[in-house]
């Protein structure tokens, strides 16, 4: 019987993938033929040749400060706020404010980053300041969420205690609770970031300013060789940014 159900499954993707190739009329002829192959060869073996001149170098190593800058300021302003709202979010003000918080964390992730650039670009003009503030508010419906179910999960014995020594609502969360909880926050915010630098290397093509926007231009003027300098930018900048979040998490996470 399984062995029919799995022949059946099987059989359905196969004839899934042959509509796709149907419905998509795709025209393999101009793909393969007509010297499409020697085309596409052509065109990739020009970016094999980067740009290396000093002034592209220069206007490179500007597009990609600007594009960390907007990550990290993104994911900073997102911390910041997805724990605001994460705070009515976990229940800690009453069952209307939690989900009037809940709605407004899933409404600001259910929207992308590059949609949120468009609408950004639109209010803020051109530029990274767009970028950021599309970072900012994406991620903090996604860190809002997760710094929420942190806090429903947290114990509440140290807050208690000092609730029981005559301490405010504000210093058991600050000494009772956030300590407790630093790492794990700590953790969710460095994994966001690692997202948010590969996310504010695409906005700039929506005009968000970064590495993005000079690689849009560059491709746009059939500029391979500038194309190239500016994707092994990015794949640095990612790797470096890699590495920097594995050197804090292993600092201040794991420790």
């Amino acid at each position: 019987m399984n062995r029919l159900i799995n022949a059946a499954v099987l059989l359905g993707i196969l004839a899934a993938v042959l509509a796709s190739f149907s419905y998509l009329e795709l025209d393999w002829h101009a793909v393969i033929g007509d010297g499409g192959l020697g085309q596409m060869g052509e065109y990739a073996a020009r970016f094999l040749q980067p740009d290396l001149s000093v002034e592209h170098l220069q206007a490179v190593g500007r597009g990609a400060v600007e594009t960390l800058a907007m990550s990290g300021m993104g994911t900073l302003l997102a911390m910041l706020l997805g724990l605001l709202l994460a705070l009515p979010a976990a229940g800690r003000f009453g069952w209307p404010l939690q989900s009037l918080a809940r709605l407004l964390l899933n409404a600001l992730r259910a929207i992308p980053e590059l949609v949120w650039a468009a609408l950004t670009v639109l209010a803020a003009g051109l530029g990274p300041n767009a970028g950021t503030l599309a970072l900012a508010l994406h991620t903090a419906g996604v860190l809002g969420r997760l710094f929420a179910e942190a806090l429903e999960n947290a114990p509440e014995a140290p807050a208690a205690a000092i609730r029981l020594q005559g301490g405010g609502q504000v210093a058991a969360f600050c000494f009772g609770t956030l300590p407790n909880l630093w790492p794990q926050l700590l953790a969710y915010s460095l994994y966001r970031w690692e997202n948010n630098i590969r996310m504010a290397s695409v906005l700039g093509f929506v005009g968000a300013g970064g590495l993005g926007q000079l690689l849009y231009t560059t491709l746009s003027l059939f500029q391979e060789a500038q194309a190239s300098t500016v994707i092994i930018a990015m794949l640095v900048l990612v790797l470096l940014v890699d590495a920097c979040s594995d050197v804090l998490r292993q600092r201040y996470v794991r420790a």
